[in-house]
């Protein structure tokens, strides 16, 4: 058998994640932490690259690893524009895409710039990304909001629903293209996505604040409420946006991101934190009851992921009010870098074919 090496590369807010595979086999899997005082020298994601690619390399020369031996880096899509599910290779149109943040900034933008410079200094060797949180493949009629002014963007955490999906399919014997499964990613954000045979055809946007509430997100807002406090409070719009995303759901009510803190203060009795952690069970139940009317009821299982999930006492509560709909299955946390290195593999073996980034630009 062919040996295939693997280089996954997962940006994050204060950590670079990275791993090398041979085939199947993780050789190395490495988190670089990354403290405030080191990222408060840059005033924006992209200039952390030589900083966080330098730190990828050196680790791999000081770990031993043949550099010029690895032809598959993988890295994290960011925030580019929408494109469907699948591996694609890194080209010029995407470098600048993630340069420019056109969908926001964040250290995933940094995963393709990354794969691209490291691909480049080894001969013969090739850059991808794989589902990336741009992932779009909602139907025309999910894309309607209401008012012709907005559009539903699809931002969610592609790249794990994907593999728990594709995960769980091979684990029931099944196809993942054959199946309507409904997969609720249950982090720092939470999105809950209906896998219509092989596509994410809804999901509700992690990023910005549809959906459930989270540890760090507001979820779903009134929105008569949200205009007056915007008009009334004299908020910018930076404070705004901190208050839908980062400081909003747990962040707003308990003063924490921390969900197992959460977890462990409720089974001591606390009772606003049992409260809040309920409600939010609660919403995402109500979101998987939605996403059911995607499939006109005809689902085949439901599965919980994410690193909330470990939380036995709010993935019960979610099963009590959803397990008449289909079965459900916990999956709990999630290895981003065996999901890159597992699509890179795909590749490497001609089980699919890397795709050209030509993404779906917003109207206007």
């Amino acid at each position: 058998m062919d040996e295939y090496r693997i280089l996954a590369i997962n940006p994050g807010s204060t950590s670079t994640k990275f791993a090398v595979y041979f085939n199947e086999e993780c050789k190395l899997n490495k988190t670089l932490r990354h403290s405030i005082d080191d990222l408060s020298r840059y005033t924006n994601i992209l200039q952390q690259f030589d900083y966080r690619k330098g730190m990828i390399i050196d680790s791999l020369v000081e770990e031993g690893f043949e550099v010029d031996r690895i032809k598959y880096i993988i890295g994290r899509g960011g925030l580019t524009y929408p494109l469907e599910s699948g591996v694609y290779l890194v080209n010029n149109e995407m470098l600048l895409h993630a340069s420019q943040g056109v969908y926001g900034q964040h250290a995933s933008n940094l995963g393709p710039l990354i794969a691209d410079y490291i691909a480049n200094q080894i001969p013969g060797a090739q850059a991808f990304i794989a589902d990336p949180v741009v992932t779009d493949e909602i139907s025309d009629i999910a894309r309607i909001t209401g008012h012709p002014n907005f559009e539903k963007r699809s931002i969610f955490h592609a790249l794990n629903q994907k593999a728990t999906a594709r995960f769980h399919a091979k684990k029931q014997g099944e196809i993942y293209e054959d199946m309507n499964l409904i997969v609720a990613h249950l982090g720092g954000g939470i999105s809950v996505g209906a896998h219509q045979k092989g596509r994410v055809v809804d999901v509700n946007n992690g990023l910005d604040g549809d959906g459930p509430f989270s540890p760090e997100r507001s979820g779903g807002l009134p929105t008569g409420q949200v205009i007056d406090w915007c008009f009334d409070s004299n908020m910018t719009k930076d404070e705004v946006r901190r208050m839908v995303v980062g400081e909003g759901g747990y962040v707003a009510y308990l003063k924490t991101n921390n969900a197992k803190e959460v977890e462990e203060l409720a089974g001591r009795g606390d009772a606003q934190a049992k409260l809040i952690q309920d409600a939010m069970a609660y919403q995402i139940a109500k979101s998987i009851g939605q996403m059911a009317v995607v499939f006109d009821g005809v689902v085949d299982a439901i599965l919980l992921t994410g690193g909330v999930a470990y939380n036995n006492y709010l993935t019960d509560y979610i099963r009590k009010k959803v397990q008449f709909i289909a079965e459900v299955f916990v999956y709990p946390g999630e290895d981003e870098l065996e999901a890159l290195a597992k699509n890179a593999l795909r590749v490497a073996r001609e089980e699919v074919v890397a795709q050209k980034y030509q993404p779906r630009y917003p109207k206007g």
